[in-house]
């Protein structure tokens, strides 16, 4: 928390709203992609070298101009940010899983800032910067459960502020059911995660959901799936300091790689993107999380020709 530079975020269309370190180039041009190696028993692989990883866009391999993380004194400086579900069905769990997010953003080392966002029915973001963790955990402390859950919208609108920061990207997700009350919809949400560089970690404590658990379940797992993050399923509240060490240890051991497309066309078209480890026959068994490719910018032609 030491090193969070401090703004403010103001949310835009009907929702309330309440200098970092940029270690990527600007141009959009640049790709990055965060990427998270894990063993078979789920423990982030330490220790790996750009020479270990070959990224192949559409076919074609590229050359990485640059790479960082692997460990946690390595580690990129990242945006984070935290949100929590505040509708009226959190009435019950809302202060043990406020006193759970208050010790895991405490305990998180090398953030730029905090993008807190909390919503019920309506959505309210705040960035909080290096000498505003009291009033963070204030915010945190004073939401009292309440409406209707707009999760999607909730969404929408941290990927919409979060779009223009630099670097790594990183959102937690509480929540304890499904989306009842957004504008927007699932298919739309999909496509703004796709065209995101933020990794989403979902936390779903969906215990008293009944017949709908299984549905909710599935759309947190694609939502965080598609970022390359992880979702999360705690059976009681008191399991969520453990998820929480988990998202930890990933933070701390993530690799973020970033390079110039070979392909040079601003034609706004979906790039496949595949990063894999190379030369290391000992790894052959571990697992690379990242998000499956990117939308390339899209620029129209200045010149026609005549």
């Amino acid at each position: 928390m030491g090193r969070m530079l401090a703004a403010v975020m103001v949310a835009a269309a009907a929702v309330t709203a309440t200098g970092a370190q940029q270690i990527f180039r600007s141009s959009v041009d640049l790709v990055h992609f965060g990427v998270v190696v894990t063993d078979r028993e789920g423990k982030p692989v330490l220790g790996l070298r750009a020479e270990d990883f070959e990224v192949v866009e559409d076919g074609r391999p590229q050359t990485l101009r640059f790479f960082a993380g692997g460990d946690p004194d390595s580690a990129p400086p990242l945006h984070l940010g935290f949100m929590i579900d505040n509708s009226g069905s959190m009435v019950q769990d809302i202060k043990d899983v406020q006193t759970a997010a208050i010790k895991f953003l405490n305990a998180v080392d090398n953030v730029v800032d905090v993008t807190l966002t909390d919503f019920d029915t309506e959505v309210r973001v705040a960035r909080f910067g290096p000498d505003d963790f009291p009033r963070l955990i204030e915010r945190i402390r004073s939401r009292k459960p309440d409406g209707y859950t707009a999760l999607y919208d909730a969404l929408g609108v941290y990927l919409n502020g979060a779009a223009a920061l630099p670097g790594e990207k990183i959102l937690v997700l509480y929540t304890d059911g499904g989306d009842t009350k957004s504008s927007m919809n699932k298919g739309e949400l999909i496509d703004l995660l796709k065209a995101s560089d933020v990794t989403v970690y979902s936390i779903g404590y969906l215990q008293h959901q009944g017949a709908r658990k299984f549905e909710y379940q599935q759309i947190l797992t694609q939502l965080a799936a598609t970022t390359g993050g992880q979702a999360l399923f705690p059976t009681s509240i008191r399991e969520l300091d453990g998820m929480y060490d988990r998202i930890l240890r990933e933070i701390a051991g993530r690799y973020s790689l970033g390079y110039l497309s070979s392909n040079e066309k601003m034609d706004g078209t979906w790039r496949d993107v595949r990063i894999r480890l190379v030369n290391r026959p000992d790894l052959k068994n571990v697992k690379i999380r990242t998000r499956a490719g990117y939308w390339a910018p899209y620029r129209p032609d200045t010149f026609k020709q005549r």
